[in-house]
């Protein structure tokens, strides 16, 4: 990844100071540069490496390959001959964090931190767009929500921006920490407590303290927006801060979602708060599951001055992530791809939306479901469980993806669905047996869900469909 300062060029002298490192060629201390990358390949003449260590191999070994490109410095740990000059420090990820540290600081927007086990993006996408109605706002782009990504995401604050919207993910406790400590929010923002990442911290309980940590870096009389329809996070208030909460589900709240309507490409619902109702707010995604994060970016834009029809616009304009939740139609079949992502809550969501759009019509669901990763010991139960709701739904069909999904036909099979209605497809690398059967079944009328994790690249499945679809005549994909 490699970005360019928002703030401007810097000196090497200023470089290593931002990172509180040292540059071993003092000499070359007013060169300057205007970018910051992590891979050699992407260095130049006016680009520093940072050479972070990797799951393959340490970019230290790459030195020689940013040198040749013309990078006129280089961030390291370990010297030897290093052709370039060096900027040397005993922790390469801690230097990243200082530096970004450094522009939060010197651009000092007012700053929302957003992590959870889902809905981070929708959430950020929606306070970033009712927030730009407002003022310029910065956010994190794609999912840049990492140890690395969110600090070298920062690096391109430009000076004016008013307002940052920042989603944190992590893959272990202490991430959202030390990613809280560097952006130093206004607002914290915890969309809800689930299954994701339970492979790698044991438990629900577990996710909710590596969440809780995002309160490490939250200014002093912060504000942490409280979902209170999670059970995990009803009781996480703090001294130091205020809590503003919401529902959706109908619980006494400062913000409250009522009358939710969701239709094939929107979801509709009246808001109540402290300033009165207002009807009818509009979301551009179907699902019951935005309610939340439209309640978010509500609370961000009155806690920001925004008017009641500037949040209103905004939530309207905003834009889910790629490869989220997109619906289109082919010759009469309802395609609903959601491919970036899948945790057992949103797996649920998704069937439940299935369900929906097959409910009274005369339609026929069928999901195509993948692995679900990182869910450890529990990943065989969790799976059988969305197999059982499966089950218990209108999806008439079942086509799974990966071996960890063999349990979601299993919990299927189980429950009441036959084995003629199921067809199972363990090796993700090749999906041509479940594209060809999907083609051959699928007619005119029937709905169909694609959800997976996004290891498993499962939109393959929604592209062959399409392309299959509009070779048989019926015309292109539209909404």
């Amino acid at each position: 990844m490699k970005v360019s300062f928002g703030t401007g060029s810097l000196t090497l002298a200023s470089l290593a100071e931002r990172c509180r490192a040292k540059l071993t060629v003092p000499e070359q201390a007013t060169v300057r540069v205007n970018a910051l990358c992590t891979d050699s390949r992407e260095a130049d003449g006016q680009t520093a490496f940072l050479t972070l260590p990797g799951e393959k191999d340490d970019g230290e070994a790459h030195i020689a390959e940013a040198a040749a490109r013309g990078c006129p410095c280089v961030i390291c740990t370990h010297l030897s001959e290093t052709p370039v000059a060096a900027i040397q420090t005993p922790d390469r990820l801690q230097a990243l964090l200082r530096l970004a540290k450094s522009v939060r600081e010197e651009v000092n927007p007012h700053c929302v931190a957003v992590t959870g086990s889902a809905g981070k993006t929708t959430t950020k996408e929606f306070i970033s767009s009712v927030l730009s109605q407002k003022g310029s706002v910065f956010k994190t782009p794609g999912n840049h929500n990492s140890l690395v990504g969110l600090p070298l995401a920062l690096l391109a604050l430009r000076p004016g921006t008013e307002w940052a919207v920042l989603e944190m993910g992590m893959n272990q406790a202490g991430e959202i920490g030390a990613l809280s400590q560097t952006v130093m929010p206004d607002l914290a923002i915890i969309t809800n407590i689930g299954n994701a990442h339970i492979g790698r911290l044991g438990s629900r309980y577990g996710i909710l303290q590596a969440k809780l940590e995002i309160f490490s870096g939250l200014r002093q009389n912060g504000v942490f927006l409280l979902n209170s329809d999670d059970e995990f996070l009803r009781r996480s208030v703090g001294k130091n801060f205020r809590t503003i909460s919401l529902s959706a589900n109908g619980r006494k709240a400062d913000f409250s979602a009522k009358n939710i309507r969701v239709e094939l490409q929107k979801t509709m619902f009246d808001l109540t708060w402290r300033g009165g109702v207002e009807t009818d707010l509009c979301l551009p995604v179907a699902g019951r599951q935005f309610v939340t994060a439209a309640l978010f970016a509500c609370a961000v834009g009155v806690y920001a001055g925004a008017s009641p029809e500037a949040i209103r616009r905004g939530l309207a304009e905003a834009k889910p992530g790629k490869l989220r939740q997109q619906i289109s139609v082919c010759g009469g079949v309802t395609l609903i791809e959601d491919c970036y992502n899948a945790s057992p809550e949103a797996m649920e969501a998704a069937l439940d939306f299935l369900d929906l759009c097959c409910q009274g019509k005369g339609r026929r669901g069928i999901a195509v479901l993948g692995d679900m990763l990182e869910l450890g010991s529990e990943s065989e139960r969790l799976h059988y469980q969305i197999g059982k709701r499966v089950a218990g739904g209108r999806a008439e069909l079942l086509f799974t993806i990966g071996k960890e999904s063999e349990a979601i036909a299993r919990g299927a099979r189980q429950n009441g669905v036959s084995s003629q209605q199921i067809k199972e497809n363990p090796d993700p690398n090749d999906l041509s047996g479940l594209i060809q059967t999907l083609q051959t079944v699928i007619r005119p009328g029937d709905v169909i869900l694609i959800k997976a994790s996004r290891k498993l690249a499962a939109e393959r499945v929604g592209s062959a469909l399409k392309n299959f679809l509009e070779k048989r005549g019926q015309g292109p994909c539209g909404i």
